[in-house]
């Protein structure tokens, strides 16, 4: 897989992180630089972690479903890019964060946002990629821009609300197509 494919898949993931922190700056006053930098590292750190545990799962079950684990790595990312096009859509505890500073709040909004990055990381063991340098550019990024949604969500994030979920969503998918095409060609 390309680094751009990487950073695609990265900025996809990222996007519905960056939704979350951008309805908890408008939340926050005042705004603080540690209160931004906390979210990011918790939404980096899970968007980090999740795919290396999906991967780890997958490559334990490789043996098991290697006939087929293109189709599954497609429908993992479609299903995935699916879900958060629906969760943009409807209305949720996404749209109505209030300031989650304690470490359990934190905690539970990075695991709700980096779902996805799970079934990423189990696409990338059923089509037998490395996963240390995506995962480390999907926390990356996400913490980078996690970082500045909070800012921006203090400053104007009702601007936003819901279009960046829809996008990571049409990413997602986009780049199944991509995956699903090239080893059908292969």
């Amino acid at each position: 897989m390309t680094i751009i494919s990487v950073f695609l898949i990265a900025v996809g993931l990222a996007l519905d992180a960056f939704a979350v922190a951008v309805a908890c700056g408008l939340a926050v006053r005042p705004l603080r630089p540690l209160y931004a930098f906390r979210i990011a590292f918790f939404f980096g750190f899970f968007q980090f972690a999740m795919p290396v545990a999906g991967w780890a799962a997958g490559s334990a079950l490789q043996a098991i479903i290697a006939a087929f684990d293109h189709w599954l790595a497609f429908i993992l990312l479609v299903a995935a890019g699916g879900r958060m096009i629906y969760a943009s859509f409807t209305k949720g505890e996404k749209s109505s964060c209030s300031a989650p500073v304690s470490t359990g709040a934190l905690v539970i909004l990075s695991l709700a946002t980096s779902i996805d990055a799970l079934a990423v990381g189990l696409s990338f063991a059923f089509l037998k990629e490395k996963i240390l340098l995506p995962s480390l550019i999907i926390g990356a990024v996400t913490f980078a821009l996690s970082f500045a949604g909070v800012w921006l969500g203090h400053r104007c994030g009702h601007i936003f609300e819901n279009k960046l979920e829809t996008a990571g969503g049409l990413i997602l998918i986009g780049i199944a197509f991509k995956i699903l095409v090239a080893h059908l060609a292969a």
